[in-house]
């Protein structure tokens, strides 16, 4: 067996030591931590079985160990996913498995089971603080939604569906990783790419020279297919990209069934409604709801009907002036998915005087993310620092977070695209806050990732205002699990907060990438330092709100095909998922994409995610987000009394109290959704 000063994934180290972590040291370090808890498991069960149940032989031993293993997997399941490789593609989908079974083997003990129960019942239970009590009947509801209480043989049948849908899962992602890097376009005529900004040409041919390669190198990487989508002259070309990228991983396109997710999507869906069924759920949406804020599958969906309805007129009106610009400017008749970013651009650049590539000069990373760092120190009191500890990339950065002089936690921030590296942008967590065994604070620390463009030959990275909104919304995910004051993991930061809110502290940062006083803290020219000229800065603010209505259709598409999806599955004669898409489509969608669109193969957040029966959350979300940050407008953007009303009220409670009653002390009554529809500039 490895030992601990040979393998540096058993060291329990404060942080992850990215230099020496080697793929060989994966499955060992993870099957001797597995071992280790399975050892502890049983004498902790030993030792509960006579005499009074308390916290401390019970959770705190187990909650220890759990910690090590997580902050084993934590650094190798992150690598997998920005240093993807072959070979540690394999050591971590052997270890999934071995950590999924694990899993349900914990969840199905009832032994352990009855342990929290006595807990739970014993008469030192209203003495815990609340953070311990609601992760006592959190531990309680996931032991019933794990199948504890299921007779053998169904408990065994649970089992293999979890294991079966986590290699789905991640073969799922595997394969729209590699229909993304299994595509790209090599350009030498430069004309075949008019209207592409200078910056994504030097992007281009920087992608052709590190491919040993001459000329313009286009991939279906985000921020070269969105250059190519918005800005390409070429209509053949923005085609011929637009048919790549939405068949990626179907029996459809240019790499036709070469990474097919369809029979994945059939088996994922199956299996979910199984595994729904044995727990006495009707379907898998059912099942989903029973860790969120929403309470039945009618709520969710007259939720989103509603806003489609309300948002339904003025998406028409959009998409209706959207054709007859195109047909005005270039007499085009037949306005295609392909074209809808081009002409969409145009039209902005005509009504607002103002594009994303004309923003970006004013947005080089380092002022945006020093201009953040400034915004949520005023609002919540806290200082940011680099500091220098051991990175999987030269591009990653690391900092402190200090608060009253006190480092109270640390955050990674990998912020460009690279081979090799899922799309996206997401925020993981790498340590929780919490008390060790020795009586020590551990602190939480964080992943931040994102796909930008990266520096380009003597260019700095520039981003465009939409990637600054991004990266908000990521950091407030940070702050959430970062800010948190709760030491009891199961609940600490993001642990435990109801699916449904934790888009809440994300959207909520997201308000100020469109305050005046904020986007100056933000901007500067990168070659002259010149804040951002009055004029674009109130054309970027006028034009906030542009085709609001249909962005909002097209969320309440991919919401409402995900929960009927899974809602609404008959095992015995089971709707095509196309089928279901489309009649979606035909409910809430003025935009229905060609047929070849094979968009649901590429879903990674249902499929390969933690949205299943849930991607509504971040319509929900947005509802809580925008009331909060009303009382904002209302008693000033960066007040200090408020800012650390939001933190005391939401962030530092992390899962210990229910989402509703976070929001209702922090925002004095229910949520509303006036907000959102007026942020929106949707009249409803």
């Amino acid at each position: 067996m490895t030992s601990a000063p040979s393998n540096p994934l058993l060291g329990n180290a404060k942080l992850p030591p990215f230099a020496s972590i080697e793929v060989s040291h994966v499955e060992p370090a993870i099957d001797e931590l597995l071992q280790r808890c399975r050892d502890n498991l049983a004498q902790v069960l030993a030792n509960n079985t006579t005499g009074e149940v308390s916290w401390n032989s019970l959770v705190d031993p187990l909650e220890e160990l759990d910690d090590q293993l997580n902050k084993a997997w934590s650094p190798v399941s992150h690598l997998n996913a920005v240093c993807n490789t072959d070979e540690l593609r394999e050591a971590y989908t052997s270890s999934l498995a071995k950590l999924t079974a694990y899993g349900t083997e914990v969840g199905q003990n009832h032994e352990l089971f009855s342990a929290y129960q006595a807990l739970a019942d014993g008469k030192d239970f209203e003495g815990l603080s609340y953070d311990r009590q609601t992760s006592i009947n959190h531990a309680l509801r996931d032991f019933r939604l794990a199948g504890v209480a299921l007779p053998e043989a169904k408990k065994q049948r649970f089992s293999e569906l979890k294991q079966r849908l986590s290699e789905l899962s991640t073969q799922f992602s595997n394969n729209v990783l590699d229909a993304t890097q299994g595509w790209h376009k090599l350009i030498d005529d430069s004309s075949e790419l008019s209207g592409l900004p200078d910056n994504a040409l030097a992007l281009a041919q920087q992608a052709a020279q590190e491919s040993d390669q001459q000329g313009y190198r286009l991939t279906l990487d985000i921020p070269s297919y969105l250059a190519v989508m918005t800005h390409a002259d070429n209509r053949q070309l923005r085609e011929e990209m637009y048919q790549a990228y939405t068949t990626r991983a179907s029996e459809t396109g240019p790499n036709a069934g070469q990474w097919d997710n369809a029979p994945l999507i059939d088996e994922i869906l199956s299996l979910r409604h199984e595994m729904a069924q044995l727990l006495g759920f009707n379907n898998y949406a059912e099942r989903s709801l029973a860790t969120k804020m929403a309470e039945t599958c009618d709520q969710v969906e007259s939720f989103l009907l509603e806003l489609a309805a309300k948002s339904r007129a003025q998406a028409e009106r959009d998409i209706q002036e959207l054709r007859e610009f195109a047909t005005q400017i270039d007499k085009l008749e037949d306005l295609q998915a392909w074209d809808l970013a081009y002409y969409s651009e145009k039209l902005k650049q005509e009504r607002y005087s103002v594009s994303q590539e004309q923003l970006r000069p004013y947005f080089p990373a380092n002022k945006v993310v020093a201009g953040m760092f400034e915004v949520v120190s005023r609002l919540f009191d806290i200082h940011i620092q680099e500091g220098n500890v051991e990175l999987w990339h030269e591009d990653v950065r690391f900092y402190d977070v200090r608060q009253e002089g006190e480092v109270i936690a640390h955050f990674y921030l990998d912020l460009y695209a690279r081979p090799k590296k899922r799309g996206g942008a997401w925020m993981d967590e790498c340590r929780v806050r919490r008390i060790t065994s020795e009586d020590h604070q551990q602190l939480p620390v964080a992943y931040l990732t994102c796909n930008f463009t990266p520096a380009l030959g003597d260019k700095p990275a520039l981003l465009t205002h939409d990637e600054v909104v991004t990266l908000f919304h990521e950091f407030g995910h940070g702050l959430h699990h970062m800010l948190t004051r709760i030491n009891t993991a199961a609940v600490s930061g993001i642990n435990g907060v109801a699916w449904d809110a934790v888009e809440l502290p994300s959207q909520f940062l997201e308000n100020w990438c469109w305050q005046a006083e904020v986007i100056e803290l933000l901007s500067g020219h990168h070659e002259t330092g010149e804040p951002l000229p009055r004029q674009l800065l109130d054309n970027l603010l006028l034009a906030k709100n542009f085709q609001s209505a249909m962005q909002m259709l097209r969320q309440i598409e991919f919401a409402l095909f995900d929960f009927r999806l899974h809602k609404n599955y008959q095992p015995d004669n089971p709707e095509p998922v196309q089928t279901v898409l489309d009649s979606v489509r035909e409910r809430v969608a003025v935009v229905i994409p060609p047929a070849f669109n094979r968009f649901q193969n590429s879903f990674s957040h249902i499929f390969a995610g933690g949205y299943a029966a849930g991607y509504y959350s971040y319509k929900w979300a947005e509802v809580l987000s925008s009331d909060a940050f009303s009382r904002f407008e209302e008693e000033g953007i960066f007040n200090t009394d408020t800012g650390r009303s939001f933190m005391e009220e939401v962030l530092q409670q992390g899962g210990s109290r229910e989402a509703m009653e976070l929001f209702r002390n922090f925002r004095g009554r229910e949520p509303k959704p006036d907000a959102l529809l007026r942020h929106s500039g949707i009249e409803g």
